[in-house]
C-alpha cells in the first residue's frame, strides 16, 4: 500500500504519521524546507524516519493517482523530477492569506499576516518598528504576538468585526480555544479595537501612514483618522489551496473540499485534511490528518481523533460566523486602486471589463487580465470575482474557476521538455 501525503503542516504530518503506523509505504511531499507549515514555523517538527520526506518539493500535475513531482529550490535550474503512482493520496495543502484591497495596499511596508509571521517566527525579523495589525479573525492575535517578540511596537490590533460571535455562537464546545484567546489578549499590550480597520495606506516609496476607520456592521465607513506607521500587517481570513483538488476532480462545497467521516473526497483514493476542508486551526487540522491518513492506509478507525474532528468543526463554524468578510469593503476602493497587483488592473479597469459583457470567469480574465499574472489569481481571484459579481448584481462563476490550473505550480519549459515521453 503506497500513500502520498501532500503538505507538511499539522494535517500533513499527522496524516503521514498515521499512514506509516497503519503499515503503508508513505511519502510526504512538502513545498517548504522544514516540516510544520505556518503554525509551527520556526519550531522544528519530527516525523517517523520510515516516512520518505521530500522537502522543497511540489506536485505540479496529477493524473488520477499518478503524481508528477519536482524537487529543489524554486529558483534552482537543477530541480529533479519524479513520478509516483500512489494507491491513495492525502491532500493537506493548507491555505494562504486573503487580503481585501484598498488604496495603497500595494506599497512596500504593507504585508500579509502570514508573511509577517513567517519573517518573525522563522527569522526573528520584524516588518517595522511601528506596526498596525488589521483585518478579521483570531489569527491577528498570534501574529501580533510574534511581531512584538521580534521587536516591533504593535500600535494596535484592529478587528473589522465585533469578535462577539465567539461568545454568542456555541463555542463552549471548545473551551480550550476560549482560554487560548484570553491568553493572547492578556499577554499583548497593544490595544485591541473592534469594528475598526485600516482602509488606506499612504506614502511614496513605502508606507508612512494609514487611514484607520470605525466601521458599520457591513464594513462601510463611519469615521476615520490618520495614523503614522512604518509597516502594516493585514489578514482578512484565508483562501484554501485547491489547485490539486480541482485537478483531481474533487467535489467542493462552500469553497472547500467535501469529505466524509473518514476524510475521503468524492474521488476514489483521494483524501483531504486541514484547511482545504475548512478553516479551523492546527488542532482540527491535526485530528483530520490522523483520520485521513489512517483511512488512506486502511488502518483501524481512529475513534479519539474523530471525536476531536467533530469538536473542531463546531469551533470552525463559530469562527466563520464571527469573522465574515462583509461587502462594505468595496466602498473603500477608488478608481485607481489596484485589484490585481501582478497585472496592475485597477478597480476602474475591472469595472470596464465587466461592462464589456462579461459572461464568466474566463472572459473576465481575458478582458481585464486580472488573474493572469505570476500568482495566477491566487491573491486577486476571490476579490476580483466578488467585485465583478456585485457590479453585475448576479454571480457568474463556479468555485472551481478560481483554482483550475492543470499545471498547479510553476514549471520551466526545459523541465517539461526533459520529461520522459510516457509522462507527456
Amino acid at each position: 500500500m503506497k500513500v502520498v501525503v501532500i503538505g507538511g503542516g499539522p494535517a500533513g504530518v499527522a496524516a503521514a504519521q498515521a499512514a506509516i503506523r497503519a503499515g503503508a509505504e508513505t511519502t510526504l511531499v512538502d513545498s517548504e524546507c522544514a516540516l510544520g507549515g505556518q503554525f509551527y514555523r520556526g519550531s522544528p517538527q519530527r516525523i517517523d524516519p520510515r516516512v520518505r520526506h521530500l522537502p522543497n518539493s511540489t506536485v505540479w500535475a496529477v493524473e488520477g493517482l499518478r503524481l508528477h513531482i519536482r524537487t529543489g529550490l524554486a529558483d534552482s535550474p537543477n530541480r529533479a523530477g519524479e513520478t509516483i503512482n500512489a494507491d491513495a493520496v492525502v491532500l493537506a495543502t493548507g491555505a494562504h492569506d486573503r487580503v481585501v484591497p484598498f488604496p495603497g495596499w500595494d506599497l512596500p511596508g504593507v504585508y500579509t499576516a502570514g508573511a509577517a509571521q513567517a519573517l518573525a517566527k522563522g527569522q526573528g525579523i520584524a516588518i517595522g518598528k511601528r506596526v498596525l495589525v488589521s483585518g478579521t479573525g483570531p489569527f491577528l492575535l498570534p501574529v501580533a504576538e510574534s511581531l512584538s517578540a521580534a521587536g516591533a511596537r504593535v500600535l494596535g490590533i484592529f478587528e473589522a468585526n465585533t469578535g462577539l460571535g465567539w461568545f454568542t455562537h456555541p463555542l463552549a464546545a471548545s473551551p480550550v480555544k476560549v482560554v487560548e484567546l484570553a491568553g493572547y489578549v492578556r499577554r499583548l499590550r497593544a490595544p485591541w479595537r473592534p469594528r475598526t480597520a485600516v482602509v488606506a495606506a499612504h506614502g511614496e516609496d513605502r508606507v508612512v501612514a494609514v487611514t484607520v476607520a470605525r466601521l458599520n456592521p457591513d464594513w462601510t465607513i463611519r469615521s476615520q483618522r490618520r495614523v503614522d506607521v512604518d509597516a502594516v500587517c493585514l489578514g482578512h481570513g484565508f483562501t484554501p489551496r485547491l489547485e490539486l483538488a480541482v485537478s483531481a476532480g474533487c467535489k467542493l462545497v462552500d469553497g472547500f473540499v467535501a469529505v466524509d467521516d473518514t476524510g475521503a473526497t468524492s474521488v476514489p483514493g483521494w483524501y483531504a485534511a486541514g484547511e482545504v476542508t475548512g478553516i479551523g486551526g492546527a488542532d482540527l487540522a491535526t485530528a483530520e490528518g490522523e483520520v485521513a491518513g489512517t483511512a488512506a492506509a486502511r488502518g483501524p478507525y481512529p475513534v479519539a481523533a474523530r471525536a476531536k474532528v467533530r469538536s473542531g468543526r463546531r469551533f470552525a463554524a463559530a469562527l466563520a460566523a464571527a469573522h465574515p468578510v462583509e461587502p462594505g469593503w468595496h466602498t473603500w476602493l477608488t478608481d485607481d486602486t489596484l485589484v490585481c497587483r501582478c497585472e496592475e488592473v485597477t478597480y476602474r479597469g475591472l469595472r470596464a471589463a465587466v461592462e464589456a459583457d462579461t459572461a464568466g470567469t474566463r472572459t473576465l480574465k481575458l478582458t481585464s487580465r486580472a488573474g493572469l499574472g505570476l500568482c495566477q489569481g491566487r491573491m486577486c481571484g476571490h476579490n476580483a470575482t466578488e467585485l465583478a459579481a456585485t457590479h453585475l448584481r448576479r454571480s457568474f462563476f463556479e468555485p472551481t474557476d478560481l483554482h483550475r490550473r492543470p499545471i498547479a505550480t510553476p514549471v520551466r519549459l526545459g523541465e517539461l521538455a526533459s520529461l520522459p515521453e510516457e509522462d507527456l
